[in-house]
């Protein structure tokens, strides 16, 4: 038979609200009450009903992160993992869970819809996006990270544009003019109509900024675009197409990406078919994750704070969820310059 907060209270003395308390509010109770209570509790084998807890409490005690890609994708990217890593530690802080919510169907609109928590965390979700309305309507906190800046939305992020500027100004400097850019799929989360991602849309920005002063742009004969799954397998999909063979071309000498990890599949590549970093290829990238000063040569990259990034928008949600005024909050970040980039001999540099 089931043990039910009517029995414990029988067995202690006390009203079923008294026991109530001990679970969900025991300030409200005096600490010896609530220690005989706890006991009996235990005696007994009971198990508290979440569900009902939900009821009476009106919260659910998690907040949950809405991912931008299927669950086993996303969780091999290491910026991600330190992404969760902070969010995590500000939920311990009090005393929080944290629910992982990926796409349902293609979808994470649907996803958001049916997520069991007080509040939720986006990445790069715009102001206009059917998520944000739909919490309007739920009437929960929504924070973004890497969303848009200059709304009443609560946003933790990196100026991006400022550190894709300085990235793109070091490879030029080195005196690469053949370069390859390699950008990032569409997130899930973007809606036919909405194909875009903030974050990149704003790398491109600093990128053609820098290439501008030197007198070149995105369409330039040398700079050439792809896009790639923002995984390592997604690196070495796109190395084979940027590093093949071309009639009448020659092959880019600087390679740009927007995350490590799909510069670690360059390096895969390079590896397979005897290239050497960066004598034959220089690599930069996005993020800054442990991994990168752990691979031979050392990764060059723009080092964004993942755990503090996703610590900032797990202490703003739960602020919230307590009264607190929306925040928008910027982070430093940092070109941190190893050896996987190389300039071209001083004949070939320009400016």
């Amino acid at each position: 038979m089931r043990i039910t907060i009517k029995d414990i209270a029988e067995r202690a003395g006390v009203s079923k609200t008294t026991v109530s308390f001990a679970f969900n509010d025991p300030d409200k109770i005096s600490k010896e009450t609530c220690a005989r209570v706890m006991a009996i509790a235990a005696e007994l084998g009971y198990v508290p009903d979440p569900v009902a807890r939900t009821l009476t409490t009106k919260s659910i005690g998690s907040i949950g992160l809405l991912l931008p890609q299927p669950m086993h994708e996303a969780l091999c990217n290491p910026y991600l993992t330190e992404l969760l890593q902070g969010i995590g530690a500000a939920c311990l802080e009090r005393d929080f869970s944290l629910l992982i919510v990926p796409p349902l169907r293609g979808r994470l609109v649907d996803a958001a819809r049916r997520a069991l928590v007080d509040a939720l965390l986006a990445i790069g979700v715009g102001p206009d996006h059917s998520i944000v309305d739909l919490f309007r309507k739920r009437h929960i906190p929504l924070v973004t990270i890497d969303g848009n800046h200059g709304t009443e939305i609560s946003n933790v992020g990196i100026d991006d544009e400022a550190a894709a500027y300085g990235l793109m100004r070091h490879v030029l400097a080195g005196g690469h003019r053949r370069i390859a850019v390699v950008e990032l799929e569409t997130e899930t989360y973007n809606e036919p109509g909405e194909r875009s991602s903030l974050a990149r849309d704003r790398r491109i920005a600093g990128f053609a900024r820098a290439l501008a002063e030197s007198g070149l742009h995105m369409d330039s004969p040398g700079i050439l675009t792809y896009t790639a799954a923002c995984s390592m397998a997604g690196g070495r999909e796109a190395a084979e197409r940027v590093l093949a063979p071309r009639q009448g071309g020659d092959r880019v000498t600087a390679v740009v990406a927007m995350a490590d990890i799909v510069a670690f599949g360059f390096y895969q590549h390079c590896a397979a078919h005897g290239l050497s970093i960066p004598s034959d290829l220089s690599i930069v990238a996005f993020d800054g994750v442990e991994m990168s000063a752990l691979v031979r040569p050392g990764l060059t990259t723009v080092r964004q704070p993942g755990f503090k990034k996703g610590y900032e928008a797990g202490r703003v949600l739960l602020s919230m969820l307590n009264g607190g005024a929306p925040e928008r909050i910027v982070l430093p970040w940092e070109l941190v310059i190893r050896q996987s980039f190389a300039a071209l001999p001083a004949a070939g540099k320009r400016d």
